[in-house]
């Protein structure tokens, strides 16, 4: 992508909402914006979702609706995020022109009535698209208020089988192997009688039972994703001004979406993380969870705030979140008081520099009837109000406090969004008897959730982002190196890993990593793939598990108490690695659990199973050892935790927080400020924690 600037409007900290006034019953805009800067509101985003109202009528455009609202923010201070209408299209569009809509099979077209119905790569979308597009930024780019452009909105939901689509996929197949021979000789397709004679001979996706076909099939979706969110930003770059930014906003599990790549084309990423609330964040508590698009638990709400900054490595957004209860009719479940703040925190832990909620108020219509907004549907500001205020207010005294923050990390892990693609068409875990199409992020979440636990810090790192550091900086900045899950993996990236440990890097392998090469074909090598000869430590044979296999400690040095395999297991054979821990198990007994041989300076660690909470803790808190989180107050336990950020000019800021009902207490080991306070504490001062709270420091 060109044209690429600095994002200027980000000092200080955005706090907001989305505002769809013409989804009002009555014109309150004053009053509106009147109650956001009560409550320290300092962001809006707009205009994203009405398609129909820009364009009524085909090429009849009504542009003015929205400029009392930007002139009102405005005068109050309030900024403008001003989205492009063009995951909802309006039915004279659908009605006019039906060969847009997309087809999730080949030939079924999905019914209009929703949103994101359309093939976004059909030229005849294409023209109406930029129509609009163009006709929306032209007449607001100049607007005083509007400081960003969110392009279309949580891209990626569907994969297309329009007829036009796998033509451009066998066209793109064509420019990558050139020949059907050769595509015959990648993918294996003398398995089953599947060589092909002539390109008009591959068949479609619907029936596909080949992994190499599949993965080729998601990267090529993917592909089109970013590319239509590429498109989109530049026809805004065309008209925006100087220090205006342009995002989107991502829904992370998308099925058509390589966040990193598409992030490429973005200024700034943007992601809408929600999460369930009430016991879903109490720590003591094991909660399933809500809905495939949520999260549950502490560690995993840190996690979606990780996944969004490993997007571009840098400072995001979040442009929609949790206000009330987040779900359809049957889901009600308000936050309990200070949760809010607490999830605030988080994300601003990890490196969020913008908070804004979806939504401002609760609508009486729609399918998103029950999805509640700050205001509900009385309109009258109530309890949720009085908490986002509060949240607001601290927000304005912290100020440009965070400007430069950078959220620090104890351990690396690595992400892989071909592996997710690979392991969700060939699952290799079963949960509740059946396969777990999200058996990658189990693997990465149990190592993340280790970090989390114990009070260490993660990053997510893309293995495109890995490879750009290259295996000596990569060493030097990330000390600890996870590798879990990361199935699909060509020769360079696992040569990547092999010059890390050279360079003094300690390298934990988790299971299925490098199993498969870039095609998603199982390696025919020794396994761990090129990384067996350094582990010193190999395995033959691998085994889901019904059950929890206890493990257990041979080394003083890790300690495991509670600790178990999930899942699965490797049948490891240590040659000349040491043998940390072993299965408590008539059979698994026989294979070591983990496993850990020095290499020069470096070192890898093998764990052959999905651990628990308690053996990936272990194995965190031993690789890692203590980091900044912890200059703070040392070890905190569960439901404290600590997270951490550097500042220019080498300050720390920490963040504090407290995940249930009983109050807490943390003794200082620094001497700090309250940064909404100001109150400065010495060494040795005791802190108290409230249920459910939040409290942020920087170093003095």
């Amino acid at each position: 992508m060109q044209n690429h600037q600095p994002v200027q409007s980000m000092s200080g900290l955005l706090f907001g909402v989305a505002y769809y006034p013409e989804y009002h019953l009555t014109d309150r805009v004053e009053l509106d914006l009147d109650l956001m800067r009560d409550a320290g509101i300092n962001v809006i985003r707009v205009g994203e979702s009405v398609w129909s109202t820009w364009e009524p009528r085909d090429g009849e455009f009504d542009l003015e609706w929205l400029a009392p609202v930007l002139d009102s923010a405005h005068r109050r201070g309030i900024r403008v995020i001003l989205g492009t209408p063009t995951y909802a299209v309006p039915p004279w569009l659908q009605v006019a022109h039906p060969e847009i809509a997309a087809e999730r099979r080949t030939g079924e077209r999905i019914p209009w009535g929703a949103r994101q119905e359309v093939d976004f790569s059909h030229p005849v979308f294409r023209t109406h698209a930029e129509r609009v597009i163009r006709a929306v930024i032209e007449r607001y780019a100049g607007h005083p208020a509007v400081i960003g452009y969110q392009v279309d909105n949580e891209p990626g939901m569907e994969l297309f089988h329009n007829d036009h689509v796998f033509e451009g996929f066998v066209q793109r197949l064509r420019e990558q192997y050139g020949d059907v021979e050769t595509l015959n000789r990648e993918w294996g397709l003398t398995y089953w009688s599947h060589r092909l004679g002539d390109w008009s001979q591959l068949w479609r996706p619907d029936g596909n039972t080949f992994p190499q076909y599949d993965l080729a099939w998601r990267r090529y979706q993917a592909e089109l994703t970013t590319e239509f969110i590429s498109w989109q930003a530049d026809l805004v770059r065309e008209y925006r001004r100087p220090g205006q930014f342009v995002t989107t906003c991502l829904q992370y599990g998308r099925p058509a979406l390589d966040d990193e790549r598409l992030s490429r084309a973005l200024d700034i990423t943007a992601g809408n993380p929600y999460y369930g609330m009430q016991d879903h964040l109490d720590a003591s508590l094991e909660r399933p969870q809500l809905s495939h698009w949520t999260t549950t638990g502490v560690a995993a709400l840190f996690r979606q705030a990780d996944r969004m900054y490993a997007s571009k490595q840098g400072r995001y957004l979040v442009t929609e979140t949790n206000a009330q209860s987040i779900g359809h009719s049957d889901t009600n479940f308000p936050p309990y008081p200070g949760q809010l703040k607490q999830a605030a925190y988080t994300f601003i832990s990890r490196g969020a520099a913008m908070i804004e909620y979806w939504h401002w108020h609760t609508l009486p219509y729609g399918i998103e009837t029950y999805w509640g907004g700050v205001l509900p549907h009385s309109l009258e500001p109530g309890r949720v109000y009085a908490e986002v205020a509060e949240i607001g207010a601290e927000l304005s005294k912290i100020g440009t406090t965070l400007d430069g923050f950078e959220p620090d990390a104890d351990v690396a892990i690595l992400w892989s969004n071909p592996s997710r693609f690979a392991l969700q068409f060939s699952p290799p875990l079963r949960v509740g008897g059946a396969p777990d199409g999200e058996s990658f992020e189990r693997i990465v979440d149990a190592f993340h959730r280790g970090a989390v636990e114990t009070g260490r810090q993660a990053r997510l790192l893309h293995l495109d982002q890995a490879a750009e550091l290259g295996a000596a900086a990569l060493a030097d900045r990330f000390p600890v190196l996870v590798a879990a899950g990361v199935y699909v993996t060509s020769d360079d990236e696992l040569q990547l890993l092999r010059d890390y440990v050279s360079a003094g890097g300690h390298l934990i392998v988790g299971i299925r990593t490098g199993y498969a090469d870039d095609e998603a074909r199982a390696r025919v090598e020794v396994a761990p793939p090129r990384l067996a000869d350094l582990a010193g430590t190999r395995y033959e044979e691998y085994s889901n598990l019904d059950d929890e296999v206890a493990v257990v400690s041979e080394s003083d040095e890790l300690h495991l108490d509670g600790a178990a395999a999930r899942l699965w297991i490797d049948g490891l054979i240590a040659d000349d690695a040491d043998v940390l821990a072993r299965y408590e198990h008539p059979r698994f007994g026989d294979f070591p659990a983990v496993t850990s041989h020095a290499v020069g300076d470096g070192r890898v660690t093998v764990l052959g199973c999905v651990p628990n909470r308690a053996l990936a803790g272990g194995i965190v808190r031993w690789a890692a050892g203590e980091g900044p989180g912890h200059e703070l107050a040392g070890e905190t336990a569960s439901p404290v935790s600590v997270a951490s950020g550097s500042l220019p000019g080498r300050r720390r800021v920490w963040f504090v927080f407290n995940w249930g009902w009983e109050p807490q207490v943390i003794t200082i080991a620094a001497d700090i400020a309250d940064t909404v306070t100001g109150e400065r504490l010495q060494t040795g001062t005791d802190v108290s924690l409230p249920a459910w709270s939040a409290r942020t420091f920087v170093s003095q």
